[in-house]
């Protein structure tokens, strides 16, 4: 940051806060924080439940306390959007002494995003997202879907772990519990090894065999396989479900949001997802779908009760604001 030739810095004294992305931050974080003593050891307790993510996202508040001692920092949790979810909602059907003991339950994560998108979608149409009803789809190697009533967040795709809900990637999503303990015993792997293949081996990866990058997939499929088709199919079921499923929690719809590297670039992924859905008044424009990449647009038809739209998203944006702000109302 300070080099001469690549750097954009002339110290790091000009660092007045820095903002951290913090994957999990359980029931204890649900908006973003001052960074102290305090807040670093709750975060240590939250690594548990996200022991390959929150590790590292500590790693950077370390260094910076030693790297910048005097200079704020601020905790933006991936979760902290989805704590407005009810109890219905983010509970699962296991003895409920396991939630009192370990905090198993539903997080959800890509909160920045799907807070993101949600608010700047509205802003767009000049709606107040008090008022609105918004399903918005984070599609990408990891993937995620948000049901959000009058701006907040009601229920999520991703549970305790990322690894729940929509096909992705490499992970399996959405999957019969008794699927994983057949295939322990079959195969006669560890919890180590099972973790690795729900995560790692599984999802588009895990169908195709080909690859966990869409447009690979996308490629395979154009050529005749019939594998890659079929994941392309089964990935745009999955997504095709959850929003009939929050149009339900909803109890109705005013806008849906794709954003995310497939959701931002992919045109046949919006199509597919979208197509046979006119009974909720989703139908889009061929037109303004086809070709557009990773720009804001209304890709719905003129006078459809359901805004369809693709809104970039911008996690960074939402750190930046969040540390701002807190930390100038640390110097009120």
């Amino acid at each position: 940051m300070t080099s001469k030739k690549h750097g954009c810095l002339d110290s790091l004294e000009e660092i007045n806060a820095v903002g951290h992305r913090v994957v999990h931050g359980g029931e204890k974080f649900k908006s973003s924080v001052l960074i102290d003593d305090e807040m670093i050891k709750e975060m240590e307790n939250c690594a548990e439940l996200a022991p390959l993510h929150n590790p590292p996202n500590l790693k950077g508040i370390y260094a910076m306390k030693v790297l910048l001692p005097k200079v704020p920092q601020v905790g933006v949790f991936d979760t902290a959007f989805h704590q407005t979810m009810p109890k219905t909602a983010y509970m699962y059907a296991i003895p409920y002494s396991l939630y009192q003991k370990y905090g198993i339950r539903r997080y959800g994560f890509h909160g920045t995003s799907h807070r993101y998108v949600s608010q700047r979608a509205c802003e767009i149409l000049g709606k107040d997202i008090k008022t609105q009803k918004i399903i918005t789809c984070h599609l990408g190697n990891g993937a995620s879907m948000a049901a959000i009533l009058n701006g907040k967040s009601i229920d999520t795709s991703m549970g305790l772990t990322p690894v729940e809900g929509l096909i992705m990637g490499t992970r399996a999503g959405d999957l019969d519990l008794g699927v994983i303990t057949f295939i322990m015993d079959k195969e006669d792997i560890d919890f180590k090894a099972t973790n690795t293949l729900i995560n790692k081996h599984s999802g588009i990866l895990g169908i195709t065999g080909v690859s966990s990058d869409m447009r690979e997939v996308e490629e395979a499929a154009q050529k005749g396989n019939e594998r890659a088709q079929l994941a392309l199919d089964m990935y745009h079921y999955r997504i095709k479900k959850y929003i009939g499923t929050y149009i339900a929690a909803l109890n109705g719809l005013d806008i849906l949001v794709f954003t995310g590297g497939v959701g931002e670039n992919s045109a046949e992924t919006r199509k597919h997802v979208c197509e046979n859905l006119s009974f909720f008044d989703i139908e889009i424009d061929d037109r303004k779908n086809d070709k557009l990449r990773g720009k804001e647009a209304v890709i719905s038809k003129d006078g459809k009760k359901v805004t369809v739209m693709v809104v970039p998203t911008n996690e960074e944006l939402v750190i930046a604001q969040d540390t701002m702000e807190i930390v100038e109302s640390s110097h009120k």
